[in-house]
């Protein structure tokens, strides 16, 4: 945001020493770097004043709690519209007006909150805090217009409705979206070339159409004149770039002579293929280059914080700048306060490589990125087994059959025995042999829960991160206890509850997810798939804010226009959808009146509909029949909106992606961290944590990592270990930003903050591109 952009360089208000003690100015000092390392650990662009009233009151604003409850507010404000009229849950006027004035204090508290924080200056010119006044300002007003003349009896639009997403956009915990519609923003001067000379392509055509066919007499299978009006020529064409009417729009030109299918040959191949291909290369190249340019911000605007917060903390030990021990470790505590001694021990290690008692400029940048990888502490405890009878389960027998467990030939096996029994559960289930090979099924799956917790560590087998376990125990039990049931029954009744069973057997066959993902190539997508799930949501909240717009507006313009009728009705108002306008309609023929604006939930669903093309136009052509035929923009502007603009931009997301997930190795600051625990003697491999020794998440003791060898670390932790928990699965942002970041040599400090926050797309591109600097 333009006001952002002079927030971030808001001169920094020390107290001097003279106005209070320094042990309270060196709590505020960290207290202020532990703002910029957050902000810097969680990308956060947020101009906050520097006074330690304002310092506490940023700290507030950024907790959990009030961003909760914000969004609280949002989704309540939302919501209003499933019972305002056209409602689906419908309550008085009174009740909902209550609570949206509610949600307009909440947002209004929220903001006031924010100025205090933040330098007037900079708040009065950022943009987001203008819309949010604003909108609640014209949704008070229009509260006042509706609500009076609803005391007259005279019904009027509730207009402000639509506005109700900017409070979802603008306030700033919702950055991601805001990102997402910056890139349509962008993306758009570039798509209007594309699309206007789409659209002159389909009016080229439709004169062509009109010339070829208007006088010829043809007719549509309703009986109505064909391609006579060159509004209807363009609205055809245009559904027939989506395909949703071929080939029925060209059946009456090809009846009548076979050569006119050249021209809608032609039409297509100029107009579906090429255009829209050429739609999704802008989009994707456009995306593309402003993704980056956002990532590259984002990395400076990091580096820049970081620069700030050692400013703060730093002292001068012999020739360089220097944090110190106890300042970086309070300073930790401050940005993460419920992290353990051990963790913070581990990530002390790592960034006092010399263990000369301070932390060095370059180590110290590196923090919020150490804060945000994930390392799980595990306490690794001994089977009960071996503490009760230790020769028993240390013996030749007992080893073997542990070493069998583990191997990898076990899990094949029961991956084996899982397809064998999903096969029997598509045969028949009156079969008596296949009743029985169920027995046999539950059997093995008994004796392999049973082996795994003779080799595993029962509370660790069943730890809260061991969630295949606690699915595969819950899956067996449910279906044993359901057999047993229904052979009792039927044995003593005749009567077999074959519904409950059934659903059972459906859920073990998701068991079969456990071969997906042991397969390289499977997991990889998966992976990727959870890589990229954070940002799916962002466009789910994108396309959340679209839906909601033009479902209101659907709703205002079309509710009660079209009603739906039970199927036992017979009625001629049932025939036509409640509307004689749609009589002899394709929209009644097919029965779409269930297809409505009549409430929310039901514009949902037809916007829904809508997005997936197929016969998007006889929906438009039945709302255009029951209103006036300026109606079909309202569709046509959906599919442009949703179908050509928002899906291009997210199939080029899931491209860039995976591009990513393909090509991205571990990040410099991971490897630290993993070869640091190497060192320290307390790593645990991946693989082990896979299919080896299942150790689990355990509460974590306080124990520091004292001692010179490895023995003395290995019994000061005391049976704790180390692994990275997030290395595989990081999202889409934070991948992309790793690999700006290892472009960007440790000493350099990056451009001023204003230069970074005027970075522009065209500066990461050569302004004279050849072969080498374009590969």
């Amino acid at each position: 945001m333009p006001g952002a952009g002079r927030a971030a360089g808001v001169r920094r208000l020390r107290p001097q020493p003279s106005e209070e003690p320094p042990a309270q100015e060196e709590d505020q000092d960290l207290l202020l770097a532990g703002a910029y390392v957050s902000d810097a650990q969680y990308n956060r662009n947020v101009p906050f004043e520097t006074s330690p009233q304002a310092i506490r009151l940023y700290y507030f604003y950024n907790h959990w709690t009030m961003q909760v409850a914000i969004y609280f507010f949002i989704c309540v404000d939302l919501s209003l519209a499933l019972f305002e009229e056209p409602a689906l849950f419908p309550l008085p006027f009174l009740a909902t007006s209550i609570a949206e004035v509610l949600c307009l204090t909440a947002f209004f508290g929220r903001l006031v909150h924010f100025a205090k924080v933040t330098p007037q200056m900079v708040f009065w010119k950022d943009t987001k805090n203008i819309c949010i006044m604003v909108t609640i300002v014209l949704t008070l007003i229009d509260l006042i217009i509706y609500g009076s003349l609803e005391a007259v009896n005279i019904h009027s639009v509730r207009w402000s409705r639509a506005l109700r997403p900017v409070f979802l956009i603008n306030f700033p915990e919702s950055r991601q979206i805001r990102r997402t519609f910056r890139s349509i923003r962008n993306t758009l001067p570039d798509i209007l070339y594309v699309f206007l000379l789409f659209m002159f392509s389909v009016l080229i055509f439709s004169l062509m159409a009109l010339k070829l066919f208007g006088d010829r007499g043809l007719q549509t299978v309703e009986g109505l004149p064909y391609f006579t009006n060159i509004l209807e020529i363009a609205f055809e064409l245009y559904v027939l770039v989506t395909t949703a009417n071929s080939p029925d729009v060209m059946m009456p030109a090809y009846n009548f002579n076979w050569w006119y299918s050249l021209y809608f040959i032609t039409y297509i191949i100029i107009n579906t293929y090429i255009f829209m291909s050429v739609f999704l290369a802008v989009v994707y190249n456009n995306y593309r280059k402003h993704l980056k340019n956002e990532i590259r911000k984002l990395a400076y605007l990091k580096r820049h914080k970081m620069i700030e917060a050692f400013n703060i903390l730093k002292v001068k030990v012999g020739t360089e700048f220097v944090v110190t021990e106890a300042q970086w470790k309070r300073l930790a505590r401050i940005v993460m306060p419920h992290i353990s001694s051990p963790h913070l021990e581990l990530l002390l290690r790592i960034s006092d490589e010399g263990q000369k008692g301070h932390v060095d400029k370059m180590n110290f940048l590196r923090l919020a990125d150490l804060l945000n990888i994930q390392v799980v502490t595990i306490n690794i405890k001994r089977h009960p087994l071996e503490e009760w009878m230790p020769r028993v389960y240390q013996s030749s027998a007992s080893l073997l059959v542990q070493r069998m467990v583990r191997h990898r030939i076990f899990v094949w096996v029961y991956d084996v025995i899982i397809l064998i029994n999903a096969i029997f559960i598509a045969l028949d289930e009156k079969n008596p042999f296949i009743s029985y090979a169920e027995w046999l099924f539950l059997s093995l799956y008994i004796i392999e829960i049973l082996l795994k917790l003779y080799t595993y560590e029962p509370r660790a087998y069943f730890g809260k991160k061991q969630f295949w376990n606690w699915f595969d125990t819950l899956i067996i039990i449910a279906a044993l206890v359901v057999t047993v049931a229904n052979t009792t029954i039927q044995s003593a009744r005749k009567y077999n509850s074959q519904q409950i069973l059934d659903i059972v057997l459906i859920l073990r066959i998701l068991r079969l997810l456990r071969i997906i993902v042991s397969i390289q190539r499977f997991r990889l997508i998966v992976t990727t798939l959870i890589n990229i799930g954070p940002t799916i949501l962002t466009f789910g909240g994108l396309v959340l804010v679209v839906y909601y717009v033009f479902a209101i507006i659907g709703m205002e313009a079309f509710h009660g226009k079209v009603r739906f009728f039970d199927p036992n009705f017979t009625t001629p108002d049932a025939l036509v959808c409640g509307n004689p306008a749609l009589k002899d309609s394709a929209f009644a023929r097919d029965r779409y009146c269930k297809n409505n604006f009549n409430d929310l939930a039901s514009s949902f669903i037809v916007l829904m509909e809508l997005t997936v093309v197929n016969q998007w136009h006889i929906l438009a052509g039945g709302f255009a029949l029951v209103t006036h035929q300026a109606a079909k923009l309202y569709f046509i502007s959906f599919h442009v909106v949703v179908v050509i603009l928002i899906v291009n931009i997210f199939i080029a997301f899931i491209l860039e992606a995976f591009f990513v997930a393909y090509s991205l190795e571990k990040s410099e600051v991971e490897t630290a961290i993993e070869k640091k625990i190497q060192e320290l003697g307390v790593g645990i491999q991946e693989e082990e944590m896979q299919d080896g020794k299942l150790v689990d998440n355990m509460d974590t003791k306080d124990s520091g990592f004292s001692g010179d060898d490895g023995d003395d670390k290995r019994k000061a932790l005391k049976g704790l270990y180390f692994r990275i928990a997030s290395k595989k699965y990081r999202t889409m942002d934070a991948l992309l930003q790793q690999m700006f970041e290892s472009e960007i040599a440790p000493e350099d400090e990056g451009p001023s903050l204003d230069e970074i926050l005027n970075f522009s797309p065209g500066d990461i591109y050569p302004k004279n591109p050849n072969f080498e600097n374009s590969a």
